[in-house]
């Protein structure tokens, strides 16, 4: 081979070699793959199609070693350093805020979300939340003071939330069963006055439509299955993986959502307690059931009512006297604890002020049967089969696999946590809880004396036994939950309370419900 033409392959050969390492310095990322997120997403305007993360965060609970396998493996997934390839991509918009007030049975509760709307989908990047009592149901008649007395809330959105940012920062008050209670016409001009508050004295601009309502037991339970199984990682991780059931039990009501699964010949029978969820890509098919007044709250109510209705019969109470303090004795007490003033109110509307005394040795076993009665386990199940009340369930045992989930929220985790159950408990440690709470305070010295607190605490809520006996009786006589299942509690995933209130905010990132204030108020 000639000599000049071995020094011209060699030249190119050069030329090439620099274009090929320079060309790989300067490589850029596809356009959709940091395409922003548009104002004009039709699809959040639709509760089933939610603007989820598709990054699942992980379960923060501080107890990763007592039992729950869960938020061990998800913590031990986030210590993986994520990629930094697109942190030096600009991006046109800033982060978003959103104001979101649970208005529960027992007190109010404030979350304000930051989200970081540079990624699609929007990702959560910090929440504060305070929470108050008591709720709005307590003020009756009183709508004005119900709307100040979220002030203290408010206040702390105003600390949270950027002075800049304050008109283009959505909030909505969500109320639930508490409200529901007090009928159409009360709750209609508390929430009226809550509006025209947040309207006139706060710069936030106010969600339109049903930004300031009574929110559906189907909403509330679907949110909370949504919110706990993205934040498990379950689901908007682009695998389909199986999904936890979600039990949660607030003041005034109780909710189950589970996504079953059937053999080829059969199917999920049609009804409102059937929900079809489009998750990004992905659509599940849930059962869902909210229901209103089996809640704590209302359950205390009526194991008291039974024992009221009781003495009425045997003339120890005279019928309509609510006037006069009676004196009851209650199985649901532990040995010696007493319980003043409490007012019962039965199904004629009457409410009955009495003092309820325990007895002088355990009877637990007789509570859990009152427990056990106010579910109404006989009536008539038009589509079976039926949890409780004549409720169409389909079984957890045929459609549930053992290998899924059962996550209990809210009260069950209050009730529980403070006397040292583990995250990750089988519900027959559920029963043997109840009835050691149930014996007295002689127990609880030996069973919880290494528990700090826990003591004080019972000696502080007489109520725990009762509490404690209508988990049970709910969970095993109501929704038919074999004793030897696994259950699992938590209060936070990433650092979120449980619940439905961040997946009730997702939808409100885009400004199609809202208009950003014109006016900044201070």
């Amino acid at each position: 081979m000639p000599r000049n033409y071995r020094i011209v392959i060699g030249a190119f050969a050069a030329i090439m070699l620099l274009l090929l390492i320079r060309s790989s310095t300067t490589l850029k990322p596809p356009v959709d793959m940091v395409k922003t997120v548009s104002n004009d997403d039709s699809a959040s305007q639709e509760f089933k199609n939610l603007p989820i993360n598709g990054t699942p965060g992980w379960v923060d609970d501080k107890k990763t070693d007592q039992g729950n396998s869960d938020v061990a493996q998800a913590a031990k997934q986030q210590t993986e350093p994520e990629s930094t390839y697109f942190t030096d991509i600009k991006c046109s918009r800033d982060h978003q805020y959103v104001i979101m007030i649970d208005a529960g049975s027992t007190g109010s509760r404030v979350h304000v979300y930051e989200f970081d709307v540079c990624t699609q989908p929007p990702t959560l990047i910090n929440e504060n939340f305070k929470m108050l009592k008591p709720g709005l149901s307590s003020f009756d008649t009183d709508s004005v003071g119900a709307a100040h007395s979220l002030d203290p809330l408010l206040n702390t959105a105003l600390e949270v939330v950027p002075k800049k940012k304050r008109s283009c920062t959505p909030v909505s008050v969500k109320a639930t069963a508490g409200l529901r209670l007090l009928g159409a016409s009360k709750s209609g001009k508390i929430l009226a006055a809550v509006r025209e508050h947040l309207e006139k004295d706060f710069p936030f601009p106010v969600v339109g439509g049903n930004g300031i309502s009574i929110m559906s037991g189907e909403e509330e339970g679907v949110f909370a299955w949504v919110t706990t199984n993205y934040l498990l990682g379950n689901i908007g991780g682009g695998t389909r993986t199986p999904t936890a059931a979600v039990f949660d039990l607030g003041g005034g009501s109780t909710q189950i959502v589970f996504e079953p699964t059937f053999p080829p010949n059969e199917k999920m029978l049609e009804g409102e307690h059937k929900y079809e969820l489009k998750f990004g890509d992905e659509v599940y098919n849930l059962y869902q059931f909210s229901h209103l007044g089996y809640g704590l709250m209302e359950g205390r109510n009526k194991i008291n009512a039974q024992l009221v209705e009781t003495a009425i019969k045997e003339r120890a109470i005279a019928k309509g006297d609510t006037k006069t303090v009676h004196k009851l004795n209650s199985p649901c007490l532990p040995p010696g604890a007493q319980v003043n003033e409490q007012e019962v109110k039965l199904e004629d509307g009457r409410t009955y002020l009495v003092n309820f005394s325990g007895p002088v040795v355990p009877t637990g076993a007789q509570c859990r049967y009152l427990a056990d009665k106010i579910l109404n386990k006989d009536a008539q199940c038009t589509k079976p089969p039926c949890s409780f009340n004549g409720v169409h369930q389909p079984s957890l045992v045929r459609t549930f696999k053992e290998t899924n989930d059962l996550y209990v929220f809210s009260y069950f985790y209050d009730k529980t946590q403070p006397l040292g159950l583990p995250l990750s408990f089988k519900l027959d440690e559920l029963v043997e809880l109840a009835k050691m709470v149930c014996n007295g305070e002689e127990v609880w010295k030996s069973v919880f004396s290494g528990i700090e607190g826990s003591v004080e605490e019972l000696k502080k809520e007489p109520q725990w036994c009762q509490d404690l006996s209508f988990q049970v009786s709910l969970l095993h006589t109501g929704y038919d939950i074999p004793l030897h299942r696994e259950l699992k509690t938590a209060k936070n995933i990433a650092n979120n309370e449980l619940g439905w209130c961040l997946g009730a905010s997702l939808p409100l990132i885009e400004a199609d419900q809202w208009k950003c204030r014109l006016e900044q108020l201070d």
